[in-house]
């Protein structure tokens, strides 16, 4: 699941945002001040930034124009600025997208999957680890060409685990991927889930892919007999 940071002052319609994309598969952190979003980024990796321009402590624009392009999010502006030299002026700053409110949150969700499939680490749509199959736009995890049943965060997992296949994953990055900073996460929640989903693939016949690294983290790779 892709985890996208909201940078939005207006709180109801950062929480409509968020809800909203909620439903269409992302994960979403919500950010009121470009302080905020910039803590937001310096502990916890996103895949994509919604950004609006009138923000309390600075302009949106310029925020942008500071960043590093090369190791940070792809940013999507989201703003009520509709003139064409605003539009320009946004891009030309290193935005990816611009989108101008009022706004379909349909669209919105469109255009950051065209986003998260411009070159970069999220380019691949469907994963593979030995018999294990992920097809990230679907959301649809199979064994052998046979349909996986998963909970929405069992999916979430498999992808990340699958996506850093044959690497070792810290709990703590798990738990951040999974989690918004505004959930209650219980401690033994990440192992929870690891659990549910350990035995789902054993009961699909892909036993031997999911190791644990005690005291490290969590490990997928291809079951070698």
């Amino acid at each position: 699941m892709a985890r996208i940071l909201i940078i939005e002052d207006n709180v109801r319609l950062a929480n409509l945002i968020a809800e909203g994309l909620k439903d269409k598969g992302y994960n979403c952190d919500i950010a009121n001040t470009l302080a905020d979003a910039d803590a937001a980024i310096a502990v916890a990796r996103f895949d994509a930034v919604i950004l609006d321009l009138g923000l309390p402590d600075g302009d949106g624009e310029q925020w942008l124009r500071m960043r590093k392009p090369v190791s940070e999010p792809p940013a999507l502006i989201l703003t009520a600025r509709s003139g064409l030299e605003d539009r320009i002026n946004g891009l030309d700053a290193g935005a990816d997208d611009y989108m101008v409110k009022p706004f379909a949150i349909d669209e919105l969700a469109a255009r950051l999957r065209a986003m998260l499939r411009r070159p970069g680490p999220r380019t691949q749509t469907v994963l593979q680890v030995g018999p294990l199959s992920f097809d990230t736009a679907s959301r649809a995890a199979s064994v052998n060409d046979r349909p996986l049943d998963l909970a929405r965060r069992e999916a979430d997992l498999l992808e990340l685990l699958m996506r850093k296949a044959g690497e070792v994953v810290r709990r703590q990055g798990i738990e951040d991927a999974l989690y918004r900073f505004d959930e209650a996460v219980t401690p033994n929640a990440v192992e929870a889930i690891i659990s549910r989903l350990r035995r789902k693939l054993d009961e699909a016949g892909a036993g031997g892919c999911l190791h644990t690294v005690r005291g490290v983290g969590y490990l997928l790779r291809e079951h070698d007999g």
